[in-house]
């Protein structure tokens, strides 16, 4: 299974495998998601350490039942060779109706294929009031005229 662009990326390339990625993410789908990986894919998330693609269903099976209207924005921060540095936005309500923006970096590599075989993310999570959202789109991916990260000033 191949997943273009594969490495070793341009910038152009870089950009558009990090708008593949949030696109994915924002459909807040754990298999298709999970397909973006290689079959045995490390991962740190926070404090989890999910390997392969069925400890990683598992892990946005619960992240998606506990972040409720997650809605995500990544942005390339650097690229070269089969990685890719990226900083990303996220917010979301928990079921006692209280919102978050959680904000992070992610390094990635990719096999010869174009699927992730590691993802180190680091992620701090900030209350905020529903009025001070900035992400509002339908749910599903960020619609193309929605600014990005910088355009906000995040």
């Amino acid at each position: 299974m191949s997943r273009p662009p594969l490495p070793p990326f341009t910038r152009e390339t870089a950009v558009q495998k990090v708008r593949m990625a949030e696109d994915a993410w924002n459909t807040r789908d754990p298999e298709k998601v999970a397909g973006a990986y290689t079959s045995d894919s490390r991962w740190r998330n926070r404090a989890e350490f999910p390997t392969g693609r069925e400890e990683i269903v598992a892990f946005l099976t619960r992240k998606w039942a506990r972040e409720l209207d997650y809605r995500l924005i990544k942005e390339l921060w650097a690229t070269d060779g089969d990685r890719i540095a990226v900083r990303f936005a996220y917010e979301w309500h928990d079921d006692s109706g209280n919102w978050f923006r959680s904000y992070g970096n992610e390094n990635w590599e990719f096999d010869e294929h174009g699927l992730m075989r590691r993802r180190h993310a680091s992620i701090n999570d900030l209350r905020i009031d529903e009025a001070d959202r900035l992400f509002h789109w339908p749910q599903g991916p960020r619609p193309d005229d929605h600014p990005g990260l910088t355009d906000l000033e995040l």
